[in-house]
């Protein structure tokens, strides 16, 4: 099957063009699989010795920002879900671009910090292993079959710090005023970046028309996490989307309300296929600090993604 039509016209108009192609190939191959460390249960190299012991073969990610996360080729991602390491939560498989936005917030130990739309849980489970366990960590979900998910993958985890709360993300702010120090936002999108065109059904809810539903929600979370972030707080902003309406469009909407009170915060990376921001987008024409946001582009291991670092104001 192939990509839908209106979707690929979409993407030639926002990726780089030099890359479009290269960019259209990477749905169309399962993605090696990577993986990282649970520090709350093992260190990267006891987790190693018991890989090796089960005869997997994994890489290394060469990431200065971040040690213990591996590769390994597709094929054998049905093995490693076999190991006791992953039975026992001493390893979590995650995208990388995935494990970009908790590494970025960078929450430390015994701050208050919320993950505003946290299920399944992986960018949750970052976040406590960075906070030690300590402090405290609100995760928020809505749908009730996904919050109990989440509830799950943090016992499984090891993880004491979270505070778990089936609730809609966009009243969170009138509820909390100004209570976290840092809030993590990967706000629900039309998940662009995990088209597959092996998997039908990973398209077959898509259309322009879900984008801006989407996008209206995005805007209404982000207003909430504004209201909910303490002055001086770090708020980060994420999508598994390209399209600008559910990126660069919920930013411009906070920034034209909270401009004032907002900064947003240059970002390095630890890999280099990445775009910087459009500047328009119809008639929409953004605020020159969007440029501070990245847009990751896929690759073989990576998937698409979208990331903004903003800061509050005192």
């Amino acid at each position: 099957m192939s990509l839908p039509e209106t979707f690929s016209e979409r993407l030639e108009k926002i990726v780089p063009h030099e890359q479009f192609d290269k960019i259209l190939k990477t749905f169309d191959a399962p993605k090696r699989v990577t993986f990282r460390f649970n520090p709350l249960k093992t260190t990267p190299s006891d987790l190693e010795s018991e890989l090796e012991r089960e005869g997997i073969t994994y890489e290394r990610v060469g990431w200065d920002i971040l040690e213990g996360v591996y590769r390994i080729n597709p094929e054998d991602k049905l093995r490693l879900t076999q190991t006791s390491a992953f039975y026992e939560g001493r390893l979590y498989i995650q995208n990388l671009s995935s494990m970009i936005a908790p590494l970025l917030l960078a929450p430390r130990p015994e701050e208050t910090v919320l993950d505003l739309a946290a299920a399944p849980g992986g960018k949750t489970l970052m976040l406590a292993g960075m906070m030690e366990n300590t402090g405290w960590l609100s995760a928020v979900e809505l749908q009730r079959e996904r919050f109990f998910r989440l509830c799950d993958n943090l016992k499984h985890q090891g993880v004491t710090n979270a505070h778990t709360y089936m609730t809609d993300g966009r009243s969170v702010g009138k509820k909390c005023p100004e209570m976290f120090d840092r809030i993590l936002l990967d706000a629900p999108c039309s998940s662009e970046a995990r088209f597959k065109t092996h998997e039908p059904k990973s398209m077959s809810y898509w259309s322009v028309h879900k984008v801006k539903e989407t996008s209206k929600l995005q805007r209404r979370l982000l207003l909430s996490a504004f209201d909910a972030l303490k002055p001086g707080g770090k708020l980060l902003y994420s999508t598994c989307s390209f399209s600008p309406e559910e990126n660069e469009s919920p930013l411009q909407h906070l920034l034209e309300r909270h401009g004032d009170r907002l900064k947003t915060i240059p970002l390095t990376l630890p890999f280099d296929n990445i775009q910087k921001p459009l500047t328009r987008w119809g008639k929409e024409v953004y605020d020159e600090r969007v440029q501070n946001a990245v847009r990751i582009l896929p690759t073989d291991t990576i998937d698409g993604f979208f990331i903004c670092l903003l800061e509050k104001i005192k």
